[in-house]
Order: structure tokens, then sequence, then C-alpha cells
């Protein structure tokens, strides 16, 4: 067993999402050690008031929320972004907002407005204008009255010149510009704009403790006092309110000070897959920016299936398809299994291509044809 085994054992292996990241030993130390006990309902306890302020520093906002998950602060954050309906929500078609925060969006009564990016990527400002809902007297639509954007989103960096026409756009019609920054860490370390200068394009941003960083729960929503106060009351009635939340905001200030230097492990293990892919010409869905690699099933002719249990059964790695998640608790071993597993799908794919319900994938697969 090596090192990494030994300090991660559940994680070493884990490429199905970078929420599977667990607390170090570190972390762990100071959450116990350096915690303090006070109720974060009314705003009493001083480690979770800590990390609040060192958020608001990182970020140049205002103020700050620690919330328990990240479908808390990107829900309660659109909809204390809303007013008196009717009112829609303008996102990427992919958004986590969207797909995968369990229909939150219809708690806001807002319409959702999904686009698909004409460039595959990521929305640009045009498009945006092409399909932006403006609120001038038109009874037939819903206006758009929160644009939110996701950076990053399936690992892919929006430029920051898009950011800053898009948000001179939204002030200028008064539309509220968030932020899905779950990752935005990411982007930041891989582009060397501050955390600060992102968050500066809008009204409000949400950004994950629990995911690359490390964690064991949470994330911070950022925005004006004014805005927070709202947020905060949207937070308790979604069931948020966390009493004693100061060993979770210890380990969370430990994470952030600790791991954000870490992320580019993440990234060079996500760019040692896509050389490798490119090398064999197994064809991706999107480009590698960050942490993701997205293999483009359909393409390939390859079997999901076949994939997450060739990664289970022969080469010990917990995989969810063709979304590949890195982070830095993995290890070169388990990058090199991946890499193995991937190849030996493919090739067996091209060979017994896939067809979503046809015949030939009910033929048996020999695990153990191929020896490793």
């Amino acid at each position: 067993m090596t090192a990494d085994e030994e300090e991660f054992p559940q994680t070493y292996n884990e490429f199905r999402s970078d929420t599977f990241t667990t607390p170090t030993y570190g972390m762990i130390e100071q959450g116990f050690t350096n915690a303090t006990f006070g109720d974060s309902v009314y705003c009493e306890d001083q480690t979770t008031l800590k990390l609040e302020k060192i958020m608001c520093e990182i970020t140049g906002k205002e103020a700050a929320l620690f919330c328990c998950s990240g479908t808390m602060s990107n829900q309660i954050g659109i909809r204390a972004n809303l007013f008196q309906p009717p009112y829609s929500v303008l996102c990427d078609y992919r958004a986590h907002i969207f797909l995968h925060e369990a229909g939150g969006l219809a708690t806001s009564l807002c319409m959702v407005h999904p686009v698909i990016p004409t460039n595959g990527n990521y929305l640009t400002f045009e498009d945006i204008i092409e399909n932006v809902t403006l609120d001038d007297g038109d009874i037939h639509a819903a206006p758009t009255k929160v644009i939110s954007l996701e950076n990053t989103l399936h690992g892919i960096i929006m430029p920051l010149e898009e950011i800053q026409k898009i948000s001179e756009f939204c002030k200028l019609q008064n539309i509220k510009l968030h932020c899905d920054g779950a990752r935005l860490w990411n982007a930041s370390i891989a582009t060397g704009i501050s955390i600060k200068e992102y968050c500066s394009y809008f009204d409000s941003v949400s950004l994950c403790l629990s995911k690359s960083l490390g964690a064991p729960m949470g994330s911070i929503l950022v925005g004006d006092s004014t805005f927070i106060k709202k947020a905060n009351h949207f937070k308790k009635q979604n069931g948020g309110g966390i009493r004693q939340s100061g060993i979770m905001a210890s380990m969370a200030i430990h994470a952030i000070e600790n791991n954000f230097k870490l992320l580019t492990k993440s990234h060079e293990y996500a760019k040692q897959i896509e050389q490798f892919c490119i090398q064999h010409n197994i064809i991706l869905e999107s480009p590698v920016d960050t942490n993701f690699v997205f293999i483009d099933l359909k393409k390939n002719k390859m079997n999901d299936k076949l994939f997450i249990e060739l990664g289970a059964k022969k080469y010990n790695i917990k995989l969810m398809g063709g979304r590949i998640a890195c982070h830095f608790q993995l290890n070169q071993k388990s990058i090199d299994n991946l890499k193995m597993c991937l190849l030996e799908c493919f090739e067996y794919n091209q060979i017994n291509p896939h067809v979503p319900d046809g015949k030939n994938n009910k033929k048996m697969y020999n695990f153990d044809a191929i020896k490793r």
C-alpha cells in the first residue's frame, strides 16, 4: 500500500467526483482543537464568523454566509436575487442549478431559460443577447431577472472578457448576475486570476468548500449585506440553520489555507488523461482546462456500464461513466489504472461497438481476457 493509499484510503482511486475528497488529518485536528461552539443561527459562533470574514477578504464582497451545501448556497442565492414574479433565470443548459439541484429553481416560482452555447463550451455575450428576455412591457413572456453563469462548467474555464461584457450588460439592464463558482477555485488557480477579481463582476457568488478543497461540508454564498441577510432568511426556511457549526467552519478554514494550492495536482492528473486520450484517438467531449475529463462515449461507441464495471472489477477504480473527476487525493497508480481501463474499454468497443439497447451489447465480457 502506498503512502497516498494509507492517507486517503477512501479516495485515492475515486474518479466519480471531486466531492469524494475527505478531510486530511491536519484538518480534522484543527477542526476539533480550534473550533468554537457558539450558535451560528444567532450569528454567535466565532469560528463561523471568522470563516465568513476570510471569504469576504478573498472575494472582495461585503458579506458572506456559510451554508450546508452548494445546492443550498446556489438556490437561496438565486431566490434572494428575485423579487415579484413573473421572472425567469437564464443559464447554460448543462448548469448545475438547472439539472442537478433537485428542481430547486421551481421553489423560487421562476421559469428557467436554458441556453445551448453556440461554441459548444461556454456562454458568450452574444448568447446572452440572443436569449435574454428584457422587461420591456411585453406581457407574453417572463422577463430575465437573473443570469447565472457557472465557472468552471464541465471543467471549462469561462473567459474573463466574456464575464466582463455580460456583467456590464446586466448592470445596464438591472439584471442580477449570479455565479455558481463551486469550482471557481480551480479556475483561479489555473488562470492566475484572483477569486476577488472574478467575484467583482457578479452580484452573488457561491463557492464550494467540500469539493476540490476537501472540507467535510459546506459552501459559501457572498454578496452585499442586504442580500446576505435575505439569503440567511431563506437558508433558515430551507432547514439550513446550523447550531454549533464551528467544527465544520474550522476545517473549512484549514482547507482554504492548505489545500487551495494543491488543486494544480488535480489539473496535472487531468492533463495526463487528456494527453493519453489524444495519443490513442479517444474522442473528448470538452476541452480539459482544469480537473475534469469528459469522454464522448457516443462518438467513441463506448459502453459506460462496461467502463464502470471494468474499472471496479479489474482496475480497482470507481467511475461514473464518461465524466472523470480528478482531485489532489488521487495518486499516480490510480491514474495509470484509469488509463489502462479506458484503453481496454475503448479498444473492445471499437471491435464491438456499443449501440444503446442493441443486440451486440448482450455479449458477455471476459474481464480476465487481458491480464494486468
